[in-house]
């Protein structure tokens, strides 16, 4: 039975994945870990790791970019490896996470669907066989209360296409201020916030005479629980380095 701390265990995901966790044969939470510690749960919640009493083999995290101090040091205190599926996080903040996977296994994906990971491979294949010949935009969507744009997911995507074309890309979030025409080496990131949408992304390849869309849509926020539940049993009592959710599709 892997023993699981839950940081962010009383946010909406934290809630989502605990429910899961719940009817797991082969997991538990082991206690979560929350700024909000007012909320009933079958397993203890604290606010402070010096608090912390029960031991566990890995961390997912939903929490909030805030809280990434505290899993830094609970995880090299305990040399706990950890699951960072927490989006809007600085430049300097990925570098710590970056630091403390060369002491302990760390999975990080800005989004735990497998479906949005088989986008990307998509996205990818086609970026390969379209190059420069035809222009790229992302657009994302998500509910009113999200607060980072453009979404983690959307620069995850913008990531793997840049890697992809190997040439000097530029990211452009809006145009309005800027009257040009559009650069070839351009790719575009439009965010969209209202109501509950779950998440959407859409990647457009805009060619002469022709369009090709890749797209995907989160109906519930249950396929990023399961991703990370899956995850968190992928790299527990693996040796310290980075993982993703490549390396998990891939064994």
């Amino acid at each position: 039975m892997i023993k699981i701390a839950l940081f962010g265990c009383n946010g909406k995901m934290g809630q989502v994945i605990s429910n899961l966790l719940a009817n797991d044969e082969d997991a538990k939470i082991s206690f979560g870990f929350d700024i909000n510690t007012e909320k009933k749960n079958s397993y203890p919640v604290y606010d402070n790791i010096e608090k912390i009493k029960e031991d566990a083999d890995v961390v997912i995290d939903f929490s909030h970019p805030a809280l990434l101090d505290s899993i830094i040091e609970y995880c090299k205190k305990t040399k706990t490896g950890a699951v960072i599926a927490t989006t809007g996080l600085l430049d300097e903040q990925i570098k710590e996470i970056d630091d403390l996977s060369k002491e302990v296994a760390i999975f990080r994906s800005a989004n735990m669907s497998l479906g949005i990971n088989l986008l990307i491979s998509l996205v990818k294949k086609a970026s390969q066989l379209l190059g420069d010949k035809f222009d790229i935009e992302i657009i994302e969507k998500h509910h009113n209360q999200k607060i980072d744009a453009p979404s983690g997911t959307a620069l995850m995507i913008a990531d793997a296409i840049s890697d992809t074309l190997h040439n000097d890309t530029e990211y452009v979030y809006d145009r309005h201020s800027v009257r040009k025409k559009r650069a070839k080496n351009e790719i575009g990131l439009h965010a969209v916030r209202g109501g509950t949408i779950v998440g959407e992304h859409d990647v457009i390849f805009a060619g002469n005479d022709e369009i090709i869309e890749i797209n995907h849509k989160a109906m519930s926020k249950e396929i990023f629980a399961v991703g990370s539940i899956k995850a968190a049993k992928y790299i527990a009592g693996k040796k310290c380095g980075m993982y993703s959710m490549a390396n998990m599709i891939e064994d």
